[in-house]
């Protein structure tokens, strides 16, 4: 099977240099300076605080299903993630893959959402770090399989030298030693990102290998309360949960029934 990650980083390179050919990294850089003298909420404070941790995912598109929700609503679906107990919100803005859009963050910003957002894309470049910043996000997700250790750590200094933070993503063993490059956050993502098959394995194997300190998440294929029982008690705070949402007819709904579940585990059951 072709590598999915290597088609889409290819992809992202293309798209990058458009952008800036349109408008240029100085250009950007100053209006960053110019509008942005907030400071974004915490996401790492937020998980390290949440009794729940659930990081809801706004995601429309996938490359390995497809649409999942074309018509979702960024000023709607956040919004019902945050009334309904999201600890954060992640926002996929790729468009070519995920069908997403920076101004989806800008979207769920206006629309009144002031939890930690998750400016979720393949960041290969501080370019994107100023996207991000510009369209309200407090953190950038960098994978550790689109980036070289040198690469990855300067992103994540720019990043917050912009204020925010980063959730640094990795899926196997032989990338955890990016983890001692200062990221704020350390995801174990269960969907391998050459083939998109999805294990929660992944994350129990791994964490007893991440820094003890480390505020620690889980990402993709957590579609039970059990599971997010599990994974805490092997020592994450954060856990991403997208799809499972999205599906439903109301996401927002969903997550509060999955939150009940956590709360209540007995009503969960069959």
């Amino acid at each position: 099977m072709k590598d999915i990650l290597e088609e889409i980083v290819a992809h992202k390179r293309r798209e990058i240099e458009a952008r800036k050919a349109t408008l240029t990294e100085s250009r950007l850089r100053a209006a960053v300076e110019r509008e942005c003298h907030d400071t974004p909420p915490s996401m790492a404070q937020a998980l390290a605080h949440s009794a729940t941790g659930i990081i809801a995912e706004f995601k429309r598109k996938s490359p390995s299903r497809g649409w999942i929700k074309a018509d979702a609503d960024p000023a709607t679906v956040p919004l019902d993630y945050q009334k309904h107990g999201a600890a954060a919100i992640s926002i996929l803005t790729d468009r070519h893959f995920f069908g997403g859009a920076d101004e989806f963050v800008t979207i769920a910003r206006r629309s009144g959402v002031t939890l930690p957002i998750l400016y979720k894309n393949f960041v290969i470049d501080a370019y994107q770090l100023l996207e991000a910043r510009i369209c309200g996000a407090s953190a950038a997700l960098l994978i550790a399989a689109c980036l070289s250790k040198a690469e990855c750590a300067s992103l994540i200094g720019q990043a917050h030298s912009l204020g925010m933070e980063v959730l640094l993503e990795m899926h196997a063993e032989s990338e955890l030693e990016y983890a001692t490059l200062g990221p704020d956050m350390c995801g174990i993502n269960n969907r391998n990102l050459g083939t998109f098959e999805t294990s929660t394995d992944n994350s129990f194997r791994l964490a007893a290998l991440l820094p003890d300190d480390a505020i620690k998440v889980s990402e993709s294929g957590i579609s039970s309360p059990a599971t997010v029982a599990g994974l805490r008690r092997a020592g994450f705070s954060g856990f991403l949960i997208g799809e499972s949402f999205m599906k439903s007819g109301e996401p927002g709904a969903a997550l509060g029934h999955f939150i009940n579940g956590m709360v209540n585990p007995k009503e969960a059951e069959p």
